[in-house]
């Protein structure tokens, strides 16, 4: 079988899968190189400069996960055990087609899968560093972006600029800032669109391979969007409880929980979460001399449960209430997922000293728990704020 040659399996996908499949496969048969990524700490803009096209990878659904339990413990995180398992069964087209996956050592689950994954694809893992509150951290992470640099330019045969990196932090930069746009939208009251159709579109950004396109795309949404909305158009209704959805990623459980939350009376307003605010809020300084250095210094912003102690995120949660007027917040928990669980005490007691409800949901990618979820989520609604 050539390397463009598709699986054997590939007339059983669905339509979006063979389409994902035939996009990237023109990207490879005209001899473009794919970095899968799977994290907001992945340094996409030194991607962008070796000339790479850069893809989120799957890992939102249940359906590899019995095919991950092979070689994964069964009581790991469900979105490691699918990003696994969907490279292990050839199902994700991205995975398949990737020249080169980006590890980072963010939690212990997911750093060790990446050993079991470099076995069948070219992986490479960054080490990142985990207590922010250290002198010499920025300058370990700045490191490993130049290792990176240097790693690319060996295996792709090119030259990172600084002038290409900044002509890519100027790119990302925008997609960035139109990604916090619409957000934004989510302070008006009532807001303009679900937070599940906020969040599709920013899922569906992620398997773009076009950053131009995307940025064009995402400016006329918004622009429509906003059109729509001064012309009267009111999808949410103003009485809809405003909540924000905080913890894990949640593309496995978007249906189950998101959907059900704007089915019983509610309207997401904010994510603050690795698909959502957290890591799209703060821009790379464009005029930085030190390029590199100013990309380090950007990511270590991102609030990630993995840091600790995790200032980022436990100082920009109250902003987030403030700024989206929240009326609670909801906090979704992976099943093992260790980092996240332990911090919802610290994160009850922000969102309850701003007299809000909150309430945590642990849950997986089954259905099996869909019943309970509708259940607690309707009467979680109807909590009044707190004295």
């Amino acid at each position: 079988m050539s390397f463009l040659d598709l699986p054997g399996r590939f007339d059983e996908f669905a339509d979006a899968r063979r389409q994902g499949f035939l996009k990237v496969k023109q990207i490879k048969e005209k001899g473009g190189k794919v970095a899968g990524i799977f994290c907001t700490f992945t340094p996409t803009e030194i991607l962008d400069a070796a000339g790479l096209y850069t893809v989120g990878l799957c890992g939102m659904s249940e359906e590899t996960i019995i095919d991950a339990e092979a070689d994964l413990p069964r009581n790991l995180c469900p979105l490691i055990k699918s990003s696994y398992g969907f490279a292990l069964t050839e199902k994700c087209p991205y995975t398949y087609f990737s020249d080169i996956i980006i590890g980072e050592t963010t939690c212990d689950g997911k750093k060790k899968m990446y050993e079991l994954l470099g076995e069948f694809k070219d992986t490479y893992i960054m080490q990142l560093p985990q207590g922010i509150d250290r002198e010499y951290t920025l300058g370990m992470w700045e490191k490993e972006l130049h290792l990176l640099i240097k790693e690319l330019e060996k295996r792709f045969g090119v030259e990172i600029t600084d002038e290409k990196l900044k002509k890519a932090v100027l790119k990302r930069n925008l997609q960035r800032s139109l990604y916090n746009e619409l957000f934004e939208l989510g302070k008006l009251d009532p807001p303009p669109l679900k937070g599940f159709d906020m969040y599709k579109v920013i899922e569906g950004s992620g398997f773009s391979f076009d950053l131009e396109e995307n940025c064009s795309k995402l400016r006329e949404l918004i622009d429509n969007t906003k059109e729509a909305y001064q012309r009267g158009n009111r999808p949410v209704s103003k009485d809809s409880k405003r909540i924000l959805v905080t913890g894990c990623p949640i593309g496995g459980v978007l249906d189950k929980v998101v959907n059900t939350i704007e089915s019983s009376g509610g309207v997401v307003v904010c994510f603050e979460n690795c698909g959502g605010v957290k890591p799209v809020r703060h821009l790379v300084d464009e005029g930085a001399q030190d390029i590199v250095k100013a990309i380090a210094e950007r990511y270590l912003k991102i609030g990630c449960s993995v840091m600790s102690p995790n200032i980022q995120r436990m100082q920009m949660l109250p902003e987030l209430l403030k700024e989206f007027r929240v009326d609670g917040v909801m906090e979704i928990v992976l099943q093992a997922c260790h980092t996240y669980s332990v911090e919802k005490r610290e994160i009850k007691k922000i969102v309850n000293g701003a007299g809000l409800p909150y309430m945590a949901i642990e849950t997986d990618y089954s259905k099996s728990d869909i019943g309970q979820i509708k259940t607690r989520i309707s009467a979680f609604l109807e909590m009044e704020p707190l004295e």
